[in-house]
């Protein structure tokens, strides 16, 4: 643990530092943490960073995702609810099933369960990124407000698609009716046990005399609960988090204090903001592994490389032909719906 306290802090201020130079840049800090962690882990001696990766999922995504579904303006959320819920799960499952198509069909061994494993994987655009990118480019404020939707709510279905690929990989077979009923739970339990749990949280705040700094200290357990008991009862911890942060964010001027808010604020802020600094640089210091990974297995770099760029393309290809889908059935909706209220 000595040896590694060094070596974290330094992660610390290199964030710090790639973050003020990628203002200065005006471009998208996460691209500098990625390659900044690439170029590191090259430099021989240091040590190699191994994480579970459930333990990933438990420490980052919870605080990422609440903070994220209160930065949301839970207004314009509810005003494109239709073009959000759209592109968050059929954008994402035929993006995730177009990589799933094309890596059983040009890459060795890929099997169509694998497929969408890889695509479960690279399919939802990261709602930090999201946010990083639209910082700089100016975009209407629907636009912004569906980007921002869909990046809270796209990793519970790709997290349900990985999930539903890696039982198939690992048993061999899939059976659709449970399949079909573990879908059904984890969406409807995973939402229901979230604001279930937020309006705990909400009486808590109201009813004990808290100050400041306790409700701060409360909301940032708050997610981790969320999440735990969610995925504890084989619901998606994801969905518990983002629909208990935004009941939560509906409420907070009922619950918080101005003190509680502003304060919170900040502190919130800075925590997110190491701990996305934390996973851009560990995605580039994870290099070394994969190569080591790609020699065992005997496959070239080239190779890998070759195979990511065309999957990469496909990926961009795939979201483009659906996201017009998308927008395209949600206006034809909107407009049979309109016409049949004239109707009538």
């Amino acid at each position: 643990m000595h040896t590694l306290l060094p070596f974290f802090l330094a992660m610390v201020a290199a964030i710090v530092l790639l973050n003020i130079w990628a203002n200065k840049l005006k471009i998208a800090y996460p691209i500098l943490l990625v390659l900044a962690g690439l170029l590191v882990s090259f430099v021989p001696g240091l040590p190699i960073v191994k994480i579970d990766p459930d333990l990933i999922f438990f420490i980052f995504l919870p605080p990422l995702l609440f903070e994220a579904a209160w930065s949301i303006s839970f207004k314009e959320m509810k005003k494109w609810w239709r073009i959000i819920g759209c592109f968050a799960f059929l954008v994402v499952f035929f993006t995730a099933l177009s990589v799933a198509v094309f890596a059983n069909y040009l890459i060795p061994g890929f099997t169509i369960a694998l497929g969408f494993l890889l695509g479960g994987i690279v399919s939802p655009p990261d709602a930090v990124s999201t946010g990083a990118i639209t910082k700089f480019v100016k975009i209407p404020k629907s636009t912004s407000a569906i980007l921002e939707g869909e990046s809270l709510l796209n990793d519970a279905s790709s997290l349900i698609i990985f999930r539903f690929a890696l039982i198939a990989v690992g048993t061999g077979q899939f059976i659709w009716q449970e399949a079909a009923t573990s879908f059904l739970w984890m969406i409807v339990g995973g939402a229901g046990i979230g604001l279930a749990l937020a309006w705990i949280f909400v009486q808590i705040h109201k009813r004990l005399p808290t100050e400041a700094s306790s409700d701060i200290a409360l909301t940032l357990i708050e997610p981790y609960f969320m999440y735990l008991i969610a995925e504890l009862l084989h619901s998606s911890g994801v969905l518990a988090v983002v629909s208990g942060g935004l009941y939560m964010s509906s409420k907070r001027l009922i619950f918080l204090n101005s003190a509680s808010r502003i304060q919170g604020y900040s502190v919130w802020e800075n925590f997110v903001f190491i701990l996305n600094g934390f996973v851009f640089l560990i995605i580039g210091l994870e290099l070394p592994e994969i190569i080591d990974g790609l020699r065992t297995a005997g496959i070239p770099l080239q190779t890998a490389i070759e195979y990511s760029l065309m999957v990469t393309g496909v990926l961009i290809l795939a979201r483009m032909i659906s996201s017009y889908l998308a927008l395209l059935a949600t206006i034809t909706y909107d407009s049979f719906r309109n016409l049949g209220d004239e109707i009538s």
